[in-house]
C-alpha cells in the first residue's frame, strides 16, 4: 500500500508499506529536524551508587524533578550523565511537516503500526513499526 501526504508547503511525501511490515517514507528531507532518545545508563548507575531506593522506571520519572524552593534540579549532579543515543533516531520533522515521533500511530496516515524508530536511507527513512 502506498499513501501520499502533502504538507503545508506543498511538498509531497510518500509512505509505502514494505514486505517486512515497516514503512518507507520518501520525499524532500533537505530541511529536517530529527531527534535522538536519551540514554540514562550512566546516570542510573551513579544513582544506584549514591542514592538507590527507586526502580528504573521511578528513576526515569524523577531525574528531571525541579525543586521550586531551592530553584534547582533534585538530581542536578546526575543530569550531565544523561546523554543521547546517537545511533537511534526517534523523531523526524521535515520543514512543513509531517512531524512523526516514536509512538505515533501510523493509522493517522492510513497505514498500520506504531512507530518504534527510524533508519535513514538513500530515499528518506524506513519507519520501523510495532505490529498491532
Amino acid at each position: 500500500m502506498r499513501k501520499e501526504y502533502n504538507n503545508r508547503y506543498g511538498d509531497v511525501y510518500t509512505f509505502t508499506e514494505l514486505e517486512n511490515g515497516n514503512i518507507q517514507w520518501s520525499g524532500n528531507f533537505e530541511y529536517t529536524r530529527f531527534g535522538w532518545p536519551n540514554d540514562y545508563t550512566k546516570a542510573w548507575e551513579k544513582f544506584q551508587e549514591e542514592y538507590g531506593g527507586l526502580d528504573y522506571e521511578e528513576f526515569l520519572g524523577s531525574i528531571h524533578t525541579y525543586d521550586e524552593e531551592t530553584n534547582q534540579y533534585v538530581f542536578a549532579d546526575l543530569l550531565p550523565l544523561v546523554t543521547s543515543k546517537t545511533n537511534v533516531i526517534n523523531m523526524v520533522d521535515p520543514s512543513g511537516g509531517p512531524y512523526i515521533t516514536e509512538g505515533t500511530d501510523m493509522k493517522n496516515f492510513g497505514l498500520k503500526g506504531i512507530v518504534k524508530e527510524f533508519k535513514s536511507n538513500k530515499d528518506g527513512y524506513e519507519i520501523l513499526v510495532q505490529k498491532k
